[in-house]
């Protein structure tokens, strides 16, 4: 009989989810992925939201993506408007990798500007996976104001994923480079390096731009031009 037909997943192996060993709960994440159950959503979307273990968490994901996303999608959009900062996170990747695009209308502005780091992350990776062609700019727009938060993993975060959005990126860039905020304009001007050289190193990128936006595009750094 096929692990679908029975009325409960296995006992056992969701109660293993919540183990000390973090390989017991990883094995438990991996069997159900591997004999889905539609019963398993509530208890493999509620232990995401506070599963410290990154591992795991990756696995829990895959086995809701193995599940009818009829099933998986409204129960991970609920988890959006949870107070802890981990289960919105986790919900907003589980959604990214089922890449469900009728869920596009549930990555809002807020979640796009949480104040929590990690889940704004998450939603801006999530968001450009998601996206609608016609809503790239608006959202490459949207993007633009989160430019100059936080630290060297925020702010490469962003900006790998307004590359993502490519050409519809560029005017957004143009106009952050000119910001009053020196930190804005730093930020935009690494991340227009990147979209002409996705190669280039996130840090020196960002140094580059500092140096512009400290000196100005005109000047040139020479020896004795600041003594």
């Amino acid at each position: 009989m096929d692990s679908t037909d029975q009325p409960t997943p296995d006992a056992r192996v969701v109660g293993a989810l919540s183990a000390d060993d973090p390989s017991r709960r990883l094995n438990a994440a991996l069997a159900l992925g591997t004999h889905p159950h539609p019963g398993a959503v509530d208890v493999l979307v509620a232990r995401g939201g506070v599963e410290p273990d990154f591992f795991v968490r990756d696995m829990l994901t895959w086995a809701l993506t193995r599940l009818p996303s009829e099933v998986t999608v409204p129960r991970l959009l609920a988890e959006l408007d949870s107070t802890h900062a981990q289960a919105r996170s986790q919900a907003l990747h589980s959604l990214s990798k089922i890449r469900d695009r009728s869920v596009w209308p549930a990555i809002t502005t807020a979640l796009l500007r949480d104040a929590d780091d990690t889940v704004a992350r998450t939603a801006w990776r999530t968001a450009v996976v998601l996206v609608p062609d016609a809503e790239r700019s608006a959202l490459a727009t949207e993007l633009a104001t989160q430019f100059g938060r936080g630290d060297r993993e925020v702010q490469l975060s962003l900006s790998q994923a307004l590359v993502e959005l490519a050409d519809v990126v560029e005017p957004v860039l143009a106009a952050a480079a000119t910001h009053r905020d020196p930190a804005v304009r730093a930020h935009a001007r690494a991340t227009e390096r990147l979209l002409l050289d996705p190669e280039a190193g996130f840090d020196l990128a960002v140094h580059e731009a500092r140096r512009v936006a400290a000196l100005g595009p005109d000047r040139e750094e020479t020896p004795g031009a600041d003594r």
